[in-house]
């Protein structure tokens, strides 16, 4: 018998890199090849280095990484080393030369060439996917790419136009993800709003919702990545009567300055997002909002700052994540915008805001308590049923800790979906009892 080569991959980035992983795992046979932990030490034959290359840390952490696995080899405990993802994708001429202890480079676009030089045939493009974490959720991804121009973005230049998966792919994927005990379905993209598109000539993110609520098994459906222009509203419908599809939106707004949009190439006014903010909160009652702001854009100043932290307190976000402006090479705001706001006055904005969220995180989990939830539960630790209800998303948000107390086998409930009582809440956390 031959034996097995041995092989870890470690993924580095947003999920819709743990999706491409996925996919190409599903695709290596297990009797050519032994997995081994991301996090382990052991020595491998081979390793894949699944990589970020969107702002300035996330790229430092890939080289970061790159560069402490050339000295594992260095060491023998590596064999070769293939890197993969968006910073190859956007540094394929200069990488290779840096780092030549690495024994392949590859893009981002497409997974098969690196089944080829695994020596596998087979489509990681495909709808199969090997998990990497015995989760009750998985993320599908809808689309790849991105048509949008937005000034601070790379994403456009590193994953290519927008590509919508066709509906019956996205289904076959999806029931291969329920069989394997995923309840819960989070729809990522680069941009979820263009979804269908290209293939179909029309906005296509309801139907897509509807194929899916079919999918025996799925019990939520949950979306994320929605650009506020073009927001196909028919979804509305959906999130307010389907029970299977969350009454929760991810939709990155980025600042609500005139100004500072228009900087941004983001093709929506400050009005034009009150009034959308104002129609999802009346369409889908209970609606969370789940948004992303940037501060110390190009054209922000004192104003414009004071203007979206008004906006943040009179639309009370559910969830908020921000970041400071980051310089890209390669994007329309590093070639035309001078990005001279400091450092400093950047993170000084960044904290004052996210003090700010932080506040009315706390007030919105407040109001919970007392309330009932239905809960899916993710995990057992300390005596507690980690979980999150319809308006949290894993990863990202708080979530609700379930008293295990008089529970005979607590760990016969994960992965389960029970109800509880909201009795606390802290700033981004909940605990509750069962019902």
């Amino acid at each position: 018998m031959k034996s097995k080569r041995k092989i870890r991959v470690i993924t580095l980035g947003c999920s819709k890199n743990d999706v491409d992983t996925e996919h190409l795992l599903s695709c290596l046979p297990d009797s050519d090849f032994e997995f081994s932990g991301e996090e382990s030490d052991e020595p491998v034959d081979t390793l894949l280095i699944n990589t970020c290359g969107f702002i300035g840390d996330a790229k430092q952490e890939s080289i970061d990484c790159i560069l402490a696995n050339a000295g594992r080899k260095k060491q023998g405990k590596v064999g070769k080393i293939a890197v993969f993802g968006c910073l190859s994708q956007r540094y394929v001429r200069e990488l290779p030369s840096l780092i030549p202890e690495v024994d392949a480079w590859f893009g981002a676009r497409r997974l098969n060439p690196v089944l080829r030089w695994l020596g596998v045939s087979g489509d990681a493009d495909g709808s199969t996917s090997r998990r990497m974490k015995p989760q009750p959720y998985a993320y599908l991804k809808i689309s790849e790419g991105c048509n949008r121009r937005c000034s601070y973005c790379a994403i456009p230049s590193i994953r290519g136009r927008h590509r919508s998966v066709p509906i019956e792919t996205l289904v076959e994927e999806a029931a291969g993800l329920a069989a394997g005990g995923v309840k819960e379905l989070l729809l990522i993209a680069q941009d979820s709003t263009w979804y269908g598109l290209d293939l179909y000539g029309e906005r296509a993110l309801g139907r897509l919702l509807d194929a899916l609520s079919e999918v025996e098994g799925i019990g939520r459906l949950r979306i994320h990545y929605s650009h506020p222009d073009g927001f196909p509203v028919d979804v509305l419908g959906r999130m307010a009567s389907n029970p299977k599809v969350c009454r929760y939106l991810d939709i990155p707004l980025q600042h609500i300055s005139d100004k500072v949009l228009r900087a941004m190439h983001r093709h929506v006014s400050g009005a034009w997002t009150r009034s959308l903010v104002e129609r999802l909160r009346r369409e889908v009652p209970g609606v969370a909002l789940r948004t992303t702001m940037i501060v110390g854009h190009p054209g922000e100043g004192e104003a414009e700052f004071a203007e979206l932290l008004d906006f943040v307190k009179e639309a009370r976000f559910e969830r908020l994540g921000a970041f400071s402006y980051s310089e890209e090479e390669g994007t329309w705001g590093a070639a035309h915008l001078a990005d001279s706001i400091p450092a400093g006055e950047k993170q000084r904005r960044l904290d004052a805001l996210m003090d700010l969220q932080r506040s009315i995180s706390r007030e919105c989990n407040e109001a919970r308590v007392g309330s009932t939830a239905r809960v899916l539960v993710d995990a057992l630790g300390d005596g507690l049923l980690v979980g999150r209800s319809e308006f949290e998303s894993p990863e990202v948000d708080g979530e609700i800790l379930v008293s295990s107390a008089g529970v005979a086998d607590p760990g016969a409930l994960v992965g389960t979906f029970i109800d509880v009582r909201i009795t606390g809440a802290d700033d981004y956390d909940l605990t509750a009892q069962l019902i």
